[in-house]
């Protein structure tokens, strides 16, 4: 597979006036950097790294610089230049179901084996870890999870996180893990992650989801030095060094990242609330809702995903994503991070179209 029809999607069949398709925040501007009359520069010393903007990374989680890799791109290119680096063809990879279908398009591509573990709504989408035990072979060399889930925004904790690692290095198994929507808890500033250098985890991430920092595509690679060393090296074939202006964009950002979480923690607390009001007790929904993250997953009970989008677009001027992306056609999922004014009107338009 050479292709994401999610992606496609994405890009060209959610803008709608009002939209619910975004997981991530609403995008900021180029004044809300706040940048320096001397922060940008066309080049600059990167060919591994920028190094202020690795220093930053490695301070906040403490963690080795040698550790961090940044490879020019957001969270989506963060893990392929992972699984490239960890995986040959025919590989067997355990993955969560639902997941971020870019993934899953990605292990496609590099001819992984793919093996699925649930992730069930009647539990509010928590991990078993004993179900990854049990389904680990002598053939696995990787376990992919999202954290905060994507699509319905569970938490799995540290402990659940450690009895899985620990079964996998059973096997010789790698833990990957994508932490882009964890970057939502951390609303006091502290940053904490799953990596740890001497573990069998690595981690992905970046600023796109919680700061409403997409355009600056600050994606990075957290992994034991070794393997970090090998995805550099790998990434010389991939986009050789990272534009260097999106470099000095991300270092101002971290230098501002209390604005940029103070902004989006209160697009999302307010966002939350209005789903909560508008839609939490609809009756053509059932719901799992998970206490934190940007998205909602509902399952529609008279309809599929697939219809209430080509409803919704034909007349509501309204988008959000079908199920079927994540393999569960009759949900959907609804963002809560975009403006609040155009997010509260779209959620009356969904139950509009619900009571239909």
């Amino acid at each position: 597979m050479s292709q994401s029809d999610y992606m496609q999607f994405a890009k060209l069949r959610t803008a709608a006036r009002y939209t619910l398709a975004s997981s991530g925040v609403a995008d900021c501007t180029i004044e809300d950097l706040a940048l320096p009359p001397d922060a940008l520069a066309l080049h600059g010393p990167n060919a591994y790294g920028y190094p202020p903007l690795i220093e930053r990374i490695a301070t906040r989680f403490s963690i080795d610089e040698g550790c961090v890799v940044m490879p020019g791109g957001g969270t989506s290119f963060a893990n392929h230049l992972a699984l490239a680096t960890i995986l040959r063809h025919g590989d067997e990879v355990l993955i969560e179901h639902p997941t971020y279908p870019l993934i899953t398009d990605t292990l496609r591509y590099l001819g992984a084996a793919i093996r699925t573990f649930p992730r069930r709504p009647e539990t509010a989408w928590q991990i078993n870890p004993e179900t990854i035990a049990s389904a680990l072979t002598s053939r696995t060399r990787l376990v992919i999870l999202t954290n905060l889930h994507n699509p319905s925004g569970s938490l799995t904790e540290a402990a659940i996180i450690d009895v899985i690692a620990t079964a996998a290095a059973k096997v010789g198994a790698l833990v990957l893990i994508d932490e882009v929507y964890r970057e939502l808890l951390f609303t006091t500033g502290d940053a904490t992650t799953s990596f740890h250098p001497d573990r069998n985890i690595v981690v992905t991430s970046s600023l796109t989801k919680a700061y409403g920092l997409s355009g600056v595509r600050c994606g990075w690679c957290l992994a034991p030095a070794p393997l970090a060393d090998r995805m550099r090296r790998l990434n010389d074939l991939f986009g050789s060094l990272p534009p260097h202006p999106a470099e000095c964009m991300a270092v101002a950002a971290f230098d501002r990242l209390d604005y940029f979480r103070a902004r989006g923690t209160a697009l999302i607390t307010a966002n939350r609330a209005a789903y909560a009001e508008i839609l939490g007790d609809h009756p053509a929904l059932e719901q799992f809702p998970c206490p934190q993250g940007t998205t909602m997953f509902p399952r529609l009970r008279h309809t599929d995903g697939d219809a209430l989008y080509d409803l919704l677009m034909a007349s509501f001027e309204t988008s959000l994503v079908p199920g079927r992306f994540f393999g569960y056609p009759d949900h959907v999922r609804i963002g809560l991070g975009a403006e609040l004014v155009q997010t509260r009107e779209a959620m009356l338009r969904v139950a509009t179209a619900l009571s239909k």
